[in-house]
């Protein structure tokens, strides 16, 4: 099989198509063949060598999507439609940017669909995400308020087009004037954001937002929490500004009076797989956009990774291993 693996972290230069041996899964492992796999911050930090417990070489990939090539105790059939993530993928073990990867059964999820792989290959990380931050992290309700902070992102898109799609009123954040009219374009209503959006955001909103969703890190999480009402939820979910750690916190001066700051980060097992066939099944009828989509042969991954780390496109990017 083919597969991009990193010989070493450091540089984009480190990462090689190479061809390998085709994995076998031992007990209570399937192998997945794999026709679609997104591309994830995730992997960006692996590459330059901010993850931590990683062995190399290494083939990256914290999701992927396919079908059920071989489970060798006849659980799951043969030609299973079925997407796999997280649990160590791409770190522990090797992950989805190959034509075959091998993952422990409890971290698959199988579906219907008759989407193109590329877009099927975009939704599993980002929705698993997007769905836990907004009912784990947020517990956001209909008709509720949401800033999502770091809005062209494609969690920020994903997660934005799922509170939109609930009944709320969502805010979402652009560091670049070209991005605030594709905002406006898919619902939500843009902010420019230099690093304080809390005081525009507060002229629309004087009580301040029910919830944020911080995608940008720990430079803007201040802001952000300015941001929020009494009783409302910031929860810290992504950090696209690569700045994990807070330096000299202090609580009390941080955090406003009764607003709570969390987080989340799941796995496979928190994307109940119903939620995953009714956005596939609302993706396909048209009722729900969720991400613009870019793909790239599995050659061209080297690219993917340097349009990933410039922001070149808005949505979410997709390797494809088969083309």
């Amino acid at each position: 099989m083919l597969a991009a693996r990193l010989s070493e972290p450091g540089s984009i230069s480190n990462l090689h198509v190479v061809e390998l041996p085709v994995p076998a899964p031992p007990e209570g492992w399937v192998r997945l063949k794999v026709m679609a796999f997104g591309l994830n911050r995730s992997e960006y930090h692996s590459v330059h060598g901010m993850a931590e417990g990683m062995t190399f070489p290494r083939i990256l990939g914290i999701e992927a999507s396919g079908v059920i090539d071989l489970d060798p105790e006849g659980i799951l059939a043969p030609g299973t439609q079925a997407v796999t993530m997280m649990g160590g993928m791409g770190r522990v073990f090797d992950g989805g940017y190959a034509q075959y990867v091998i993952v422990p059964r409890t971290q698959i999820i199988t579906f219907r669909s008759s989407l193109p792989w590329e877009v099927i290959g975009s939704v599993p990380e980002t929705l698993q995400t997007a769905y836990g931050s907004l009912t784990t992290g947020l517990d956001l309700q209909p008709g509720q308020s949401l800033l999502v902070r770091g809005g062209t992102s494609a969690l920020g898109l994903a997660t934005a087009a799922l509170a939109a799609d609930m009944g709320c009123r969502v805010y979402a954040t652009s560091r670049r004037e070209a991005g605030l009219e594709p905002l406006r374009s898919r619902g939500t209503i843009p902010l420019l954001d230099d690093g304080e959006v809390a005081p525009q955001l507060r002229e629309a909103e004087p009580s301040g937002v029910h919830a944020v969703l911080e995608l940008v890190g720990v430079p803007t999480l201040r802001d952000s929490l300015a941001a929020t009402a009494v009783h409302g939820t910031v929860c810290f979910s992504g950090m696209l500004s690569d700045s994990w750690t807070i330096s000299d916190f202090y609580p009390m001066d941080w955090i406003p009076n009764g607003v709570r700051l969390t987080t989340y980060s799941g796995q496979a097992q928190g994307l109940p797989a119903e939620v995953l066939q009714r956005t596939l099944d609302r993706i396909e009828s048209g009722d729900l956009d969720l991400l613009p989509v870019h793909s790239y042969p599995l050659a061209d991954i080297a690219q993917a990774h340097e349009d990933m780390a410039s922001g070149r496109h808005m949505g979410k990017l997709v390797g494809l291993p088969w083309d």
